[in-house]
């Protein structure tokens, strides 16, 4: 895709006509006479919409929105009031949920192929993907775990949302403007690429108030470099931290630390980027990992670490030019030079999150019963030689329960804790944990704890991860399911349930059957979110703007096909070919209405796509099969729909 990167929300596309006043019209006026011209007609230019994507001056059939927390129903005709943007686990791509309904209203593809929109397919998808030589992708499955967005002034801004796949460590980002994945990044010497987090300003210059970094964990300790050569030699192996430039994608620079990454989080004044750490043993297998009393979480020093890069304080991995700086424990004992600095943890920590005041980091100990509050002033005291032993800088260690994982906040001062073990959350207040560390018996800081079924990972509120965490709903991923739904054989789904959080104790308002394994996911109000719902032509180089344009032309066996869609017809209808062809197909929907997807296929040769709205896609393949082929419409576009085809004719 060539879409340029841009404001999302410094342009306001024009609404067009809507799609049901495009299909009332067809039927009012005759088929005959709209098929061809109606919907060619040019919207009016800056047209606004309403929140439900009408036309200005269109009266909403009803209320555009559901009330307050205590009831799931969104009735037909109503509006959720929040975004969910959620990771999809195995399938490799990302969802986009209404909330509180629950109701799946997107799939994202990015890291596998995807045969409703052509990802993988079309030439714009597998550049983005990675291609071998041959034109082959380079990978197709995928494992999204951790799902993250855009920052600024501390609150998501609608722009982006980044994701990864553990199993390639990859990073996708995502364009919020029109929800489309946009860059794809591999990150080097990494492998098991877990956690991520967006910085949320920068780290030195109080001018930029928003994500300019994306921090990335690697789970899996490999050999540096990963050759081959020093597979049984227990001494060259590591784990990286790693800094992707969040407009470029490119990786900025790399941090090689002890033990393994879990999740990252990032601090409020963007000074801070943190991951908790497990097997800082270092050992190969499970038995290898468990002899220490304590593991940490480990807080990099972003503006030290990139001075150290600028004045060349860095080596290079393999045949990798990223430059990589020492974070591991020898190196970084003298807190005024240090890069890094450790706070230790319970053992196996599960989890890092940064509480919306942006006083505290939050490691649960999965193997411990407790969760520990780090004050993040108190580690930049130890980089500054004011404190002399960083596990100073923890504040509280509260008892939960049993199997703490996640941790997400409502903004009045309580933290919700996911205990796998109980198969409960536990809500607890953070400045009474504080109290009760400090010596005050007499305090109690937990509030609430309630069942959910079953064996809850991953948490998150309402705005939890920003300034503006509201505490209205709250959703919690269940690994197992059990009796929750109907039998489907072997294969049980997942139940993501939701909360209602607004009370002094949680009230469980929904369960949502998924497909296994959705991991992370934020939720925020509608309003932060400004979706284009018609592309920009403008965007694409090689779009065809009017039928006129359209037509094959060749060069030997090269031939170029430019075709326009405007349901019900293409433009041009019959394409003429020779076996041994190599084709590249472009094909520009010069529809104006929203929601006028046309769909586009060719039989047996695997071809098979979807162009929006104003949209221009392509594919290039070899033809092979002499014959008549009638490629058409596979998406529902006009009443028309099955009579929108053309001829692909073949000749030997």
């Amino acid at each position: 895709m060539s879409l340029k990167a841009q404001d999302p929300h410094g342009e306001k596309e024009p609404a067009g006509i809507g799609r049901r006043r495009f299909l009332n019209a067809a039927a009012a006026l005759g088929i005959g006479s709209v098929a061809l011209a109606g919907c060619k007609e040019d919207s009016p230019k800056n047209a606004p919409a309403d929140a439900a994507g009408a036309p200005a001056g269109a009266a909403p059939e009803h209320d555009a929105h559901v009330g307050g927390a205590g009831t799931t129903e969104v009735k037909p005709g109503q509006l959720d009031t929040h975004y969910g943007l959620w990771s999809s686990g195995h399938t490799g791509d990302a969802r986009v949920l209404g909330i509180p309904s629950g109701r799946e209203l997107l799939r994202m593809p990015c890291f596998v192929p995807d045969p409703l929109t052509g990802w993988g397919l079309t030439n714009e998808s597998k550049a983005i993907m990675g291609i071998n030589p041959d034109g082959t992708l380079q990978y197709t499955v995928g494992d999204t775990h951790h799902m993250q967005a855009s920052y600024k002034d501390g609150i998501y801004d609608g722009k982006y949302c980044w994701i990864n796949d553990k199993i390639n460590a990859r990073l996708a980002r995502f364009r919020l403007d029109y929800m489309v994945c946009d860059k794809i990044t591999k990150l080097p010497n990494v492998q098991g690429f877990h956690g991520i987090f967006p910085d949320k300003r920068d780290p030195v210059d109080p001018n930029i108030n928003y994500t300019t970094r994306v921090f990335c964990g690697q789970e899996f300790r490999v050999p540096m470099p990963n050759h081959g050569k020093d597979i049984a030699d227990a001494t060259k192996y590591g784990a990286i931290f790693t800094c992707v430039n969040a407009l470029t994608m490119e990786v900025k620079w790399q941090a090689r630390i002890n033990g393994n990454c879990d999740l990252v989080a990032t601090s409020f004044d963007g000074k801070l980027a943190a991951t908790n750490q497990y097997n800082l043993e270092e050992g190969e297998y499970y038995t290898d990992m468990m002899s220490f009393e304590r593991d940490a979480c480990l807080f990099f020093n972003v503006a030290r670490i990139e001075q150290a890069v600028k004045e060349g304080k860095f080596t290079t991995i393999g045949d990798s030019k990223v430059p990589v700086v020492d974070g591991r424990i020898e190196s970084n004992k003298d807190p005024k030079t240090a890069l890094v600095c450790r706070v230790s943890v319970p053992k196996n920590p599960h989890g890092v999150n940064a509480s919306p005041d942006g006083k505290y980091f939050i490691c649960s100990g999965k193997l411990s019963p407790t969760c520990t509050v780090i004050e993040l002033q108190k580690v930049l005291d130890w980089f500054d030689g004011k404190l002399d032993d960083p596990d100073k800088a923890i504040v509280a260690e509260p008892e939960v329960g049993l199997g703490p994982l996640h941790t997400t906040f409502d903004g009045r001062g309580n933290a919700y804790t996911t205990l796998f073990l109980d198969s409960q959350v536990c809500k607890w207040n953070i400045e009474k944990a504080i109290k009760k560390y400090a010596g005050d018996k007499t305090v109690n800081p937990i509030v609430h704890k309630i069942d959910v079924m079953y064996q809850p990972g991953h948490i998150n509120a309402t705005c939890a991860e920003t300034r503006a965490a509201d505490g209205i709903w709250m959703a919690v991923g269940n690994k197992f399911s059990k009796d929750r739904f109907l039998p489907v054989g072997p294969l049980h789904p997942e139940n993501d349930q939701l909360l209602d959080i607004t009370g002094e104790q949680m009230v469980l308002a929904h369960d949502n059957a998924v497909r296994p394994e959705p991991h992370d996911f934020v939720i925020f109000p509608r309003d932060w979110l400004h979706p284009k719902q018609v592309y920009n032509m403008d965007d694409f180089p090689m779009a065809t703007k009017d039928a006129s344009e359209a037509g094959v032309t060749r060069n030997g066996n090269k031939v170029t096909v430019k075709m326009v869609s405007f349901a019900p017809s293409y433009e041009p209808s019959d394409v003429t070919l020779k076996v041994g062809d190599e084709v590249t197909w472009y094909l520009t929907n010069i529809d104006k209405v929203e929601d006028l997807t046309h769909g586009f296929a060719i039989p047996e040769y695997n071809i098979q796509f979807i162009v929006n709205p104003q949209e221009t896609v392509s594919v290039t393949f070899k033809v092979d099969k002499p014959g008549v082929f009638w490629f058409y419409c596979t998406n529902f576009c006009h009443a028309l729909h099955l009579e929108m085809r053309g001829r692909m004719m073949v000749e030997p």
